[in-house]
């Protein structure tokens, strides 16, 4: 019975023309839609790598002219402006920056990320992209705005805005300690501290974001901590003055021991348009309850190629001068960019 079906299943005699060619026709469609899958694939769009010595492009802006700059720099030469791009996930948002060493930064997001990176003249970018959650509270916001690097300790601090908290770790996020300390914590969930140094002397100092009062416009909350928090530091309140409008976003010490404080203030929400000011202050004049005023040195108008600038760090350059870094936060923006500032200065030229 079974031979009998399979006798009759099979064909008689010399294939007919049909049959040959739905028999040639079905490995000419398997080649085919091999073909076609390869290619595809080979079009695809792949994961890019997290590291490697082209994954960051900088790409050097038109400098605007001497005389257009004089009035709003002052004693500042601007060296370079370069926009920062790369395909990686973690690319961008930007809020702290960090000296590795005298050639490469540390760029810090308030998504919890890290970008290592050649700063431009030093060779390829050679960027490295990392972070970790570990570092954070379960259930915390990872609004990471200010942070700070001890080289004597080897320690970093990192200040998280929307916790109001400080993390301390190494340069390569391996471990954290968190501590919320008292003196920041009604600093608000989107105003918390934007600037935080740690000083020559051991100090730590931080600035708030929101402006002290609801009337307020060149007035914020500020601390400056006798050690490192996390530690357990000791610390106080006082009041910290700038221009008016402004409101700080990073700061960083120079080799005379006088501070750099970065801030911007929204000129236009839609699209978002940004200016910024360098103002100088002297640790030194700070007290317990008392104010602190810091004068503009440097107009960073929106009429320049600026952004919003939330990250500053200063490297020495020799014979005196200093290079000021400053870094934009693009909130992950299509209307925004990452721009990479060089000043450079003689900080005799900054007189107060």
């Amino acid at each position: 019975m079974d031979a009998m079906r399979q006798s009759s299943l099979e064909p008689t005699g010399h294939a007919g023309p049909l049959h040959r060619l739905v028999r040639w026709a079905r490995p000419i469609a398997l080649v085919g839609l091999g073909v076609l899958l390869a290619l595809t694939w080979a079009h695809a769009e792949r994961p890019p790598p997290r590291t490697g010595p082209r994954i960051l492009t900088m790409t050097p802006l038109a400098l605007p002219t001497p005389a257009i700059l004089r009035p709003h720099l002052g004693a500042f030469h601007l060296a370079g402006i370069w926009q920062l791009d790369s395909p990686v996930p973690r690319f961008g948002g930007y809020s702290a920056l960090v000296p590795v060493n005298r050639r490469r930064m540390m760029a810090i997001s308030d998504q919890g990320g890290r970008m290592l990176f050649n700063l431009p003249g030093k060779g390829e970018p050679n960027a490295k992209f990392g972070g970790s959650n570990r570092l954070f509270t379960k259930g915390r916001a990872r609004d990471i705005e200010s942070a700070t690097f001890d080289p004597a300790h080897k320690v970093l601090l990192m200040g998280l805005e929307g916790a109001n908290t400080i993390v301390s770790t190494d340069r390569r996020w391996r471990s954290a300690r968190e501590v919320a300390p008292a003196l920041i914590s009604g600093w608000g969930k989107n105003s918390g501290a934007e600037a935080m140094t740690w000083l020559q002397d051991g100090r730590v100092v931080l600035l708030r974001e929101a402006f002290a009062g609801y009337f307020d416009s060149d007035e914020h909350e500020a601390v400056m901590f006798d050690g490192n928090p996390v530690e357990g530091a000791k610390g106080h309140t006082f009041r910290f003055i700038g221009p008016a409008r402004f409101a700080p976003t990073d700061m960083a010490q120079m080799p005379d021991g006088r501070v750099l404080i970065l801030m911007r203030r929204l000129v236009w929400p839609m699209p978002q348009r940004f200016a910024g000011r360098l103002a100088i202050a002297d640790p030194r004049e700070i007290r317990p309850g008392g104010i602190w005023r810091a004068r503009a040195v440097a107009r960073l108008s929106s009429s320049l190629p600026v952004d919003n600038f939330e990250g500053m760090a200063i490297l020495p350059q020799g014979k005196g001068r200093i290079a000021v870094w400053i870094i934009s936060d693009d909130n992950k923006g299509a209307l925004q960019r990452t721009l990479l500032w060089k000043l450079t200065v003689d900080p005799k030229d900054l007189t107060r």
